[in-house]
């Protein structure tokens, strides 16, 4: 899995691929050096200056576009939480919404079932997008996270994702073989 951030303040990469040439090139670079799946952002995971939803489909819907145009087979992701980026990148040839901060915004389920896009089911401990948390506790992590993905998939099976088409990820670990269903 390669991450491509089209954000100047990107803390992975340092903005390096927020140019849209070095974004393509990147993903280019990560499918031939094997990437199965590309995951691209447009918006900072932490704190940071307002990216409002026209300005994140800016950043990702070409960039989308652009690299199915170039390798057909690859599974593309967007990490967005936001419903209507994920309509826009759904049309532009996305596999999967990697929703990281754990059903935000509801709506992105139904944009998932709409365009039978895949969708990641993540954890964020119950915070709104873009905050940082200090020193989180929990009476029972495992039971926390378990019960708040689980939570999380069968709402998108609610509005209507295939079950086979939701990943589950409370770790951020994804390992090449969850993401085969959705090829």
């Amino acid at each position: 899995m390669a991450v491509i951030n089209r954000t100047p303040d990107s803390f992975f990469d340092g903005g390096a691929t927020a140019e849209f040439g070095a974004a393509l090139d990147a993903a280019s670079r990560a499918v031939a050096d094997g990437a199965d799946i590309i995951d691209i952002g447009g918006v900072k995971a932490g704190p940071g200056d307002e990216v409002s939803a026209v300005a994140e489909i800016d950043r990702v819907a070409g960039l989308v576009a652009a690299v199915r145009e170039r390798h057909p087979d690859v599974v593309i992701s967007v990490d967005t939480w936001r419903a209507e980026v994920g309509e826009v990148v759904a049309q532009a040839a996305l596999t999967c919404s990697n929703d990281a901060w754990g059903g935000a915004d509801p709506r992105l389920a139904s944009v998932a079932a709409q365009y039978r896009t895949g969708s990641v089911c993540a954890h964020a401990g119950g915070l709104p997008p873009r905050t940082r948390p200090h020193r989180p506790a929990y009476r029972d992590v495992m039971r926390d996270v378990t019960a708040y993905v689980t939570h999380h998939a069968e709402r998108a099976v609610a509005h209507g994702v295939s079950p086979d088409s939701i990943l589950v990820d409370p770790a951020h670990d994804f390992g090449k073989n969850s993401w085969q269903s959705l090829r």
